[in-house]
Order: C-alpha cells, then structure tokens, then sequence
C-alpha cells in the first residue's frame, strides 16, 4: 500500500505541481530534443559525406576515361595513372574495368550479378581479392553501393560507358573501389566530437534551466512562505512585493484576511451586546419575588440557553481562514489560572507540548475548549492530571486524562450525543461539555471519551485532522 500510495503522489505531484510541469517541459527540451537534433546532424553530415565521396569517385572516374583508348577492338591503358595511389599496391583506391555483353541488356536497366571478363585492373589491385559479382548499370548509367573487398568495408562507383557505336560498339564499366577507413574515421570523429558537445550542453542547459526556474518561481516561493506565516499567526497580512501576475491574486488574499478578521469582529461584538441586552431584562423577571418558582427555574434555563447557544455562535469554527495558534502559550496561561484556583486541592498537572503545535482556528476557541476540560478535570480528580499534546503534518491531538473516578461507558455515549444535556451528569466531567462538542464539531474535529490506563480516571481525547 505504501508503494501505491507514493507512487498517487508522485503522479498528483506531475500532474498539479506547476514547478513540476515547467520542470518536465524544459527536461523534454533538453534532453529530448537536443538528442533528436544530433541525431539529425550527424545523418546530415554522413549524407553530404558520401555525396561528396561520389563525386570524387566520379572524378576519378573521368580521369580514368580520358586516357582510355580502343584500337583493333581491344582496350588500351597506359601503364601509370595520374592519381598515384592507382599506381601504389592496395592502396586502398582501386580500379578495373570488365566487358559488357549487350544481350544481357534487353530493357533492364542493371544486371547486378552477372560475371563478366576483366579487361583491364589498376597496380593498387594486386594481391586484392575481388569477388566476380560486381554491379552491371546500363549504359550511360552508373551505380554508387558499398561492397566488402577482403572483409574491409570499401564504396563502389561503377559506370558503364561504350567506345564506338554500333557494329563498332566496345562497351566496358568502369569500377572504382575506395576503402572506407579514412570515411569512416572522418564520420566517427565527428560523431563523437557532435555527442560530446550536445552532452556538455545538456548539461550546461539543465543547470541554465534549473537557475531559470529557480529565478521564475521565487515568487510563488515567497508567497507560500508567507501563506504559512500568516497561518502560524505570526503576520497578519502579505507583505512582500510580487509581480505583475501575482499581484491581484496577493491584494484579493489581503482583502479577504481584513474584511474577514473584521467582520468577526463585528460579529462578536454585536453577539456580546445582544447577550447582555438579553440578560439584564432576564435579571430583572427573574428577581421578582411574586413569580412562582418554577417560572424563575424556566427564565434560569433560559439564560443558560441564550449563553450557551451566543457562545457557540461566536466561535470561529469553518471561518474562511484559520490562523495559526500557539497551544504552548495558550495552554501556559490556562494552567497557570488552574494551578491557582484549584490551590487547595494540591493537584499535579504534567503538561507535555510537543513544540511547535499549532491550532488552526481561533484563540478565544482554543480557551473555551481546553479551559472546560482542564476545568472538569480538576474538579474530577483527586491529585494527578495528564496533559499531553501531539502535533504532525496531518492532525493535532489532545489527550487530558486525570485520576479521578472516570465516566461509565453509558454515561459516555449520551455526553456525545448532539442534542443530550451534558449538566445533567457526574460533576466534574458534565459542565461545559455541551459548549465543547459544539465547538469540536465546528472544526470538524472528534471528541472521544475513554478510561484512562495510567492513572485510572477519566481520558478524553481531542483530534483536529488538517
């Protein structure tokens, strides 16, 4: 399962990640298409090679027409050839030229493996093996192939050409042979000087690449750093300059961090007068002594009601943004406030904070959720708390267990139940937790409520997931 699920975000990473699209595009540039263009120039290169080594082959050939002569039907040649390596035993330059019977020439343009009578062969042929299947073009055409002479790659130039015409027709090809060595050599070392070159300009561009993406991303870099500190609570707003892409995108964040931390703002305030415009008319019913008493205990529920239903109003819960909260700080002052009213009770809270946890949500949340259940847990216990907060990439718990006398199992399922009373159980654990759920549930977290193992009590365990 591990495997799988690296490799779904692997594939998430490619697919959503704009570094990763820019960076797989500028590799495709690099790594693929520079290979493509070597490949091309080196065919490019081999082409005009062998076109070149044709002509000059041709050349030769010419030259080796020019001093031809026929006189009583049979081939003349003078002894030495201008280009001297004809004249210098294997050479690597050969020539030779066969006869052409002109029956085997009935429309058909070349008869590639006809053996035919060597008239005539160059000094370089000495010693030289040649096999007797040698190309055979009609006249006036030539052929340009490659060919093995002696298991030694050679390029071939044959043209047919006839002296006379007629019933005086003496028709002969001409072959010319050349070792490929020096060709070879040459193509060789240009394909090694054009790979070594296109490997160091790889490697100069992915750098050139990586330094440019680096450079074009810094923006959005800058912007995820500061996205985090105005999360972690440590900035209230964007405050670097972007450019011209981002910045309506960095003014419309800013805009909304403001209209939205003022409008709570608001909100709560207008929450606090209405609670107050609430409860002094309630006071002032409730303190008239004709009223029956079961009509103040109904006023009585009805505060309760209109301070615990405005409380759960003015939580944060899903706002539009959550910045981030210390739990370290505000844990600090809540045990601080404990440790002082409960004096007498001589209770141990051990706190364990792993640094660095952050509550995304707001403050005045954050104290109303612990604040009930480290308030519960001391009144429930009888000399030892257990405070401990654990904090990762992907979730934030809580877990507060004491060593009191623990909630039964029943008592635990109705406490959780939306819509169940929770004051009506066992003091020191029922109190606030109506207020607690609620606040829980906004940020779609879990509660959960067990029996604590180390110290006997009662264990409740907070879960926030990211």
């Amino acid at each position: 399962m591990n495997i799988f699920n690296k490799l779904h975000a692997t594939k998430h990473w490619l697919t959503q990640s704009l570094k990763a699209r820019l960076t797989l595009s500028a590799m495709f540039m690099v790594v693929v298409m520079l290979p493509v263009i070597g490949i091309t120039l080196s065919n490019a290169f081999n082409d005009q090679l062998q076109s070149a080594l044709e002509n000059e082959l041709r050349a030769y050939s010419y030259s080796i027409f020019s001093v031809a002569e026929v006189e009583d039907n049979q081939l003349v040649m003078p002894e030495m050839l201008l280009e001297n390596q004809f004249n210098v035993i294997q050479s690597g330059l050969y020539a030779q030229i066969t006869s052409i019977d002109l029956d085997a020439f009935k429309d058909k343009k070349t008869q590639p493996t006809r053996v035919s009578k060597n008239l005539w062969q160059s000094d370089s042929l000495l010693g030289v093996h040649l096999s007797n299947d040698l190309p055979s073009p009609k006249i006036g055409n030539s052929v340009f192939t490659e060919m093995l002479i002696e298991n030694q790659p050679h390029m071939a130039y044959s043209i047919s050409v006839s002296f006379g015409e007629l019933e005086q027709a003496f028709p002969v090809t001409l072959h010319i042979f050349k070792n490929q060595a020096e060709f070879l050599a040459i193509t060789n070392g240009f394909k090694q000087q054009l790979w070594t070159w296109l490997i160091l300009l790889i490697v100069i561009f992915i750098i050139a690449q990586f330094i440019w993406l680096k450079w074009t991303l810094k923006p959005l870099n800058t912007l995820t750093v500061e996205l985090e500190q105005v999360e972690q609570g440590k900035q209230n707003a964007l405050e670097k300059s972007y450019p011209l892409e981002l910045e309506q995108v960095t003014s419309q964040l800013n805009t909304l961090l403001s209209t939205e931390q003022n409008q709570r703002k608001r909100y709560r305030n207008a929450l606090s007068d209405l609670a107050h415009s609430l409860k002094t008319p309630l006071a002032v019913i409730q303190s008239q002594q004709a009223l029956p008493q079961e009509t103040k205990e109904q006023i009585s529920n009805i505060s309760n009601m209109v301070e615990h239903q405005l409380k759960r109003a003015q939580s944060a819960g899903e706002s539009a943004w959550h910045l981030g909260v210390s739990v370290e700080q505000t844990t600090s002052k809540l045990v601080n406030t404990l440790n002082k009213i409960y004096r007498d009770k001589y209770l141990t809270i051990s706190v364990n904070i792993q640094k660095k946890a952050l509550f995304k949500g707001d403050e005045a949340d954050l104290m109303e959720i612990l604040g009930n259940l480290l308030d519960n847990a001391c009144k429930a216990a009888k000399s030892r708390i257990d405070f401990d907060v654990s904090f990762n990439a992907h979730c934030l718990r809580f877990t507060i267990a004491d060593d009191g006398q623990g909630i039964e199992e029943s008592q635990r399922k109705a406490i959780l139940e939306r819509g169940t009373r929770a004051d009506t159980y066992d003091k020191g654990h029922g109190i606030g937790l109506a207020i607690v759920r609620d606040l829980v549930s906004s940020y779609k977290g879990e509660l959960t409520i067990q029996n604590s193992s180390a110290l006997g009590g009662a264990l409740f365990v907070l879960t926030f997931h990211k």
